[in-house]
C-alpha cells in the first residue's frame, strides 16, 4: 500500500483540492468499495436487528410520553430527551428533539416493533461509514484505498456497538452523519486558490448556510454534533488557507495578513456568530440551569481535591484512547466503582495518562511540522475528528452524567480511524517487501478481530438480561451493574436473587439510596421494610421514592398523618411523579369513607387535579381519578378519565374495564360488551372475562356466558368464584344436572361454601325437590356465615322452601328469624303477612302488610293484598 495518486495533484500540495470531474456515476471501484462497507456493516450488526428495548431504550422510547402516537410534537421541542421538561430541576437537559422525532416516526411508520428500530439504527451506521470514506477522499487522503480502509477499520470497530446495537445510541449516529455532512457542505462554500498569497473566498453562500443548517441540526440530534463547527473553521484555516498562511507568516507581513485573511475571517465570524446564537437559545431552553447529577454518576467531579479531579480525568482520557486501541474489555456502564479515583501522583495509573499526553504532544509537533513544510493534513484532521467530538464529554467545560460512556466514542473514532491508517501507510514506507506482507496481513487480522468482538458485542444488547449480566461479568466490582440487574430481576419476580443483588450493590457502595428503597419494596416485613427507606432518606432526604413507599407503608398502619407529610414531601421533591399524587389522593379518599364529616373529599380532588396538571401523560393518574369520580358520585365525569387514559395507553386495560363496568351501571350494555372486548384484545385476563361473562349472564347470552367463563376458568382454575359463576350460568340455561355435578364438586373442594349451597337450593327448587332444596339452606345456615344480611337472606329462603311445603308455622319463623336480622326486607314482612291472611289473623296480616308498604311503598302486589284484606274484613262485618 503506498501514497499513489489517483492521477490529482501531488501528495504533497497542501491545500485542498477539488476532484477532476468524474462521468456521472462514479466508478466501479468506488462502487465496489461503497458496496463492501455496507456488507462489512451490514454483517457485523445482522444480529442486532433482532434485540429489544433495553436499557435506556425504555426509559427514552417506550416510557417517553413524547413518543406515543397522538402526542404533541410541541412537547418534543420544550421536553429533554426522556420526556422531561428542560427547564424542570430534575431534567438532564439532554434536549435532541431531531433524534426523538426520529423515533416517533418509526412508531408511526412500523408501531413499537424493535426490529424495525434497529434497521434505522444499521442503515444509518452504513451511511456514515460511506459518508466517511467519501469525505477523507475528498479532505484527507490523496490514495482512495487508504479512505476505504479507514472507513473500513471504522465501520468493523467494536466500540460502536452501544451506539448502533442500542437504540438510544441512534442519537451518536445520526449525529456524526449531519456532522460530516455539515463538513462537507462547508468544504463545498470555500473556493481553494491557485496563488499561493490570495486567501480562498467563500464562493458558495448557499452551500456554507447549508452547513450551519446542517450542524445546528447535528447537535439537535446529540450535543457533541455543535462540535463541527471548530472543526470547520480549524480546517479552513490550518488546511485551505495553509499556503496563503505560510506565505504572509513567512514574510512576516501581519497587516496585509489580517487585510488579506479578510474571506476566511468573515467565514469565522459568520460561524461564531451562529454558534452563539444557537447556544444562547440552548442555555435559555434550559432555564438557565446545569443538570444536576449525583456523586454516583461522576465521582470524580464531586471530589473535594482539586488534584484527584485533575488525575481521575487526566486518566479517563487515557482509559478511553485505550478501549479505541484496544476494545477487549467494554461494558454498557462504568459507573460507581467502575474506576477507581486516581488520589495520587504515585498511583500507576498515572503511566497511562503521561503516554497520552507524550502522544498528543508527538502529534501536535507533526501537526505543525507538517503546517510550516506545506506537507500532508491526514495528522491534522485525524487530530481534529479525534479531539473536537470528545471535548464536551470530558468534563472540561462542564460536568458530564458518566464516568466513561462507549457510545460518546462513536463520533470520535473518525479521527482515530484516520490517524491509524494514516501510521499503517508511513510504516508501509518504511518496512521491506516481506514487511509490508506481514503489515497487510496484520491488519487483516485486526480488521476480522474487530468484526468478530463486534458480532460478539451485539449479542450482549439482544436482551436486558444478557445485558445487566454481561454488565456483571464484565464489571463484577461495579455496583451499578448489580443494581440494574437486580432491577431486571425484581421486575421479572425474581425476588430473592433481586434481593442478592441488591446488597451486593449495597457492599460495593453503601450510599447507594435507590438501593435500599428497592430492597425495602421487597422485604416482607414492615419493621425492615422501614428500616431500609429511612436509611434512603438519611443519604438523599429528597428521595422522592424513598418518600413514596414509606408514606404507603405508614399509611398500611394507620400513621396517617406521618403517611401524609411523606407524601405531600415526595410530590414537592418529584412533582411529575404521579403515583404520589394517586397514593396521597386515596389517603385523602380513604378518610372520607371512614369520617364524611372530615370533609376530605374536595381535598383528594384537588390532588387528583393538581397530579393529572403536572402528569398529563400519566394514563394511571386518569385512571384512578376515574374510579375516585365514581365513588364519589360523579360517574358523568368519570368516562373522560378513563377514555384520556386509553389514549394515553392504547393498552391500558384496566381503564377499559372500568369504563364498561361504568357504562354497565347505566345499562348501556352494547358499548360497555365493546370495550370490555376491546381490553380482550389486549391480554385475556380473569379480571376482564369475568365482568363480560356477568354482562351476559344478566342479559340473558347465557351460552356467551358459557364459554367467557369457562376461559375464565381455564386461566384461573383454583378460582371457586369462577366456577360457581360458571355452575349458576349452567342452572339458568336449563342445564340442573350439570350445575348440580359441578356445584357439589366445589363443595367437595372448599367445603364451606356457602354461595354453593344457596346455589344448589336453587337448583333443587327448581326441580320442585324442596325438601333437598331446604336441606341445603339448613346446610348453609350451619357454616355460621358472619354476615347478617347474608343470614337473613337464608332464612328467608328457607321461609320459602318451608311455605312451598304447605308448613306455614315454621316458614313464618323463619321470615321472623330474617326481619329479625334485617329489618328492611319487604319481601319477608309481605309474606310473613301472607300467612297470617291464609290463617285468618287479619289483623296481624294488615299490620305485617303495612309495614311491608313502608319499605316498599310503591309495591301493586301489596296494595291489592290490602284491598283484598279490607274487603274480607268488611264481609265479615256483613257491611
Amino acid at each position: 500500500m503506498t501514497a499513489k495518486n489517483r492521477g490529482t495533484k501531488a501528495a504533497s500540495h497542501p491545500t485542498h483540492r477539488r476532484p477532476p470531474a468524474l462521468p456521472m456515476s462514479v466508478t466501479a471501484v468506488q462502487l465496489l468499495r461503497y458496496a463492501v462497507l455496507v456488507a462489512v456493516c451490514a454483517l457485523c450488526y445482522s444480529n442486532s436487528l433482532w434485540g429489544e428495548f433495553v436499557h435506556d431504550d425504555i426509559w427514552a422510547i417506550t416510557n417517553n410520553p413524547d413518543v406515543r402516537q397522538g402526542s404533541s410534537l410541541r412537547s418534543i421541542f420544550t421536553n429533554d430527551f426522556w420526556g422531561k421538561r428542560m427547564a424542570d430541576n430534575t431534567s438532564h437537559k439532554s434536549y435532541r428533539p431531531l433524534c426523538i422525532l426520529t423515533f416517533k416516526l418509526n412508531i408511526l411508520l412500523a408501531g413499537m416493533t424493535p426490529f424495525y428500530f434497529h434497521l434505522v439504527n444499521v442503515c444509518l451506521h452504513c451511511t456514515v461509514t460511506a459518508l466517511l470514506m467519501h469525505t477523507c477522499e475528498r479532505c484527507v487522503f490523496d490514495d482512495s484505498s487508504l479512505s476505504f480502509l479507514t472507513a473500513l477499520l471504522f465501520s468493523a470497530h467494536p466500540i460502536h456497538t452501544e451506539a448502533v446495537s442500542g437504540i438510544v445510541g441512534r442519537a451518536d449516529v445520526l449525529a456524526s452523519m449531519l456532522f460530516l455532512l455539515a463538513f462537507l457542505s462547508y468544504i463545498r462554500s470555500v473556493s481553494v486558490g491557485r496563488r499561493p498569497d490570495i486567501f480562498p473566498p467563500t464562493v458558495s453562500v448557499a452551500s456554507l448556510s447549508l452547513s450551519l443548517l446542517l450542524g445546528t441540526c447535528a447537535m439537535l440530534v446529540k450535543e457533541t454534533g455543535i462540535t463541527v463547527f471548530g472543526v470547520c473553521i480549524l480546517y479552513d484555516f490550518l488546511v485551505i488557507c495553509r499556503k496563503p498562511l505560510i506565505s504572509h507568516l513567512s514574510h512576516s507581513r501581519m497587516k496585509e495578513l489580517v487585510r488579506k485573511s479578510s474571506p476566511f475571517i468573515k467565514r469565522a465570524c459568520v460561524v461564531s456568530l451562529h454558534v452563539i446564537v444557537i447556544m444562547a437559545i440552548r442555555l435559555w431552553l434550559m432555564g438557565g440551569s446545569m443538570p444536576l447529577f449525583s456523586e454516583q454518576d461522576n465521582p470524580a467531579s464531586f471530589s473535594p481535591y482539586l488534584l484527584t479531579r485533575f488525575l481521575t480525568y487526566c486518566y479517563l482520557l487515557a482509559f478511553n484512547a485505550c478501549l479505541l486501541l484496544a476494545p477487549m474489555m467494554l461494558c454498557y456502564d462504568w459507573q460507581v466503582g467502575s474506576i477507581p479515583l486516581v488520589e495520587s501522583l504515585w498511583d500507576g495509573r498515572n503511566i497511562a495518562s503521561l503516554f497520552l499526553a507524550l502522544v498528543m504532544l508527538a502529534l501536535s509537533v507533526t501537526c505543525v511540522t507538517h503546517l510550516q513544510k506545506m506537507e500532508g493534513k491526514e495528522v491534522l484532521v485525524g487530530v481534529l475528528f479525534l479531539v473536537f467530538p470528545f471535548i464536551p464529554a470530558s468534563n472540561l467545560f462542564f460536568r458530564v452524567g458518566f464516568v466513561v460512556a462507549e457510545r460518546v466514542l462513536y463520533m470520535p473514532s473518525m479521527g482515530y480511524c484516520v490517524l491509524v491508517v494514516h501510521g499503517v501507510n508511513r510504516l508501509y514506507s518504511l518496512v521491506s517487501r516481506w514487511g509490508a506482507a506481514a503489515l497487510t496481513v496484520s491488519v487483516l487480522v485486526v480488521l476480522l478481530l474487530f468484526s468478530w468482538k463486534t458480532v460478539q458485542q451485539n449479542e450482549i444488547w439482544l436482551s436486558r438480561e444478557a445485558l445487566f449480566r454481561s454488565g456483571i461479568q464484565t464489571l463484577p466490582h461495579n455496583a451499578k451493574v448489580h443494581y440494574n440487574y437486580a432491577n431486571f430481576l425484581k421486575d421479572r419476580g425474581r425476588n430473592q436473587e433481586a434481593i442478592y443483588h441488591y446488597k451486593t450493590a449495597l457492599g460495593l457502595y453503601p450510599r447507594h439510596a435507590s438501593a435500599l428503597n428497592n430492597l425495602g419494596t421487597l422485604t416482607h416485613q414492615a419493621e425492615e421494610a422501614e428500616m431500609y427507606y429511612r436509611k434512603a432518606l438519611d443519604i438523599n432526604p429528597q428521595h422522592n421514592r424513598a418518600l413514596f413507599n414509606l408514606g404507603n407503608l405508614l399509611k398500611s398502619q394507620g400513621k396517617e398523618e406521618e403517611a401524609e407529610r411523606m407524601l405531600q414531601e415526595s410530590i414537592w421533591f418529584g412533582p411529575h411523579f404521579a403515583d404520589a399524587y394517586s397514593s396521597l389522593a386515596s389517603l385523602y379518599a380513604d378518610q372520607v369513607s371512614l369520617s364524611p364529616s372530615q370533609g376530605r373529599s374536595k381535598e383528594a380532588d384537588e390532588i387528583y387535579t393538581k397530579g393529572i396538571e403536572n402528569c398529563p401523560e400519566s394514563s394511571d393518574l386518569h385512571n384512578n381519578y376515574g374510579v375516585f369520580l365514581v365513588d364519589t358520585g360523579h360517574g358523568d365525569r368519570a368516562a373522560y378519565h378513563y377514555q384520556e387514559a386509553v389514549r394515553l395507553k392504547p393498552a391500558h386495560y384496566v381503564a377499559m374495564v372500568n369504563l364498561g363496568r361504568l357504562l354497565r351501571s347505566s345499562n348501556d350494555n352494547k358499548e360497555a360488551e365493546l370495550w370490555y372486548k376491546r381490553a380482550l384484545q389486549v391480554v385475556r385476563k380473569v379480571e376482564i372475562l369475568t365482568p363480560l361473562g356477568a354482562l351476559y349472564y344478566n342479559t340473558g347470552r347465557y351460552e356467551e356466558a358459557l364459554e367467557v367463563y369457562k376461559e375464565a376458568a381455564t386461566l384461573q382454575p383454583d378460582s371457586t368464584d369462577i366456577w360457581l359463576a360458571l355452575a349458576q350460568v349452567l342452572a339458568m340455561a336449563g342445564r340442573s344436572t350439570e350445575a348440580e355435578k359441578m356445584t357439589l364438586g366445589i363443595i367437595s373442594k372448599t367445603g364451606n361454601c356457602i354461595e354453593c349451597y344457596r346455589l344448589l337450593s336453587a337448583i333443587y327448587s327448581k326441580q320442585g325437590n324442596h325438601t333437598e332444596a331446604l336441606d341445603a339452606l339448613k346446610r348453609a345456615l350451619r357454616q355460621e356465615p358472619l354476615d347478617t344480611a347474608v343470614r337473613a337472606e337464608l332464612h328467608f329462603s328457607v321461609g320459602n322452601q318451608l311455605r312451598e311445603m304447605n308448613d306455614l308455622d315454621q316458614a313464618f319463623q323463619s321470615y321472623k328469624l330474617a326481619v329479625e336480622l334485617k329489618p328492611d326486607q319487604s319481601q319477608a314482612w309481605m309474606n310473613m303477612g301472607g300467612i297470617q291472611h291464609i290463617k285468618g289473623d287479619y289483623a296481624a296480616a294488615r299490620m305485617y302488610y303495612q309495614r311491608a308498604l313502608l319499605l316498599s311503598p310503591g309495591s301493586k302486589l301489596l296494595k291489592e293484598n290490602l284491598a283484598k284484606l279490607d274487603r274480607l274484613e268488611k264481609k265479615l262485618r256483613g257491611t
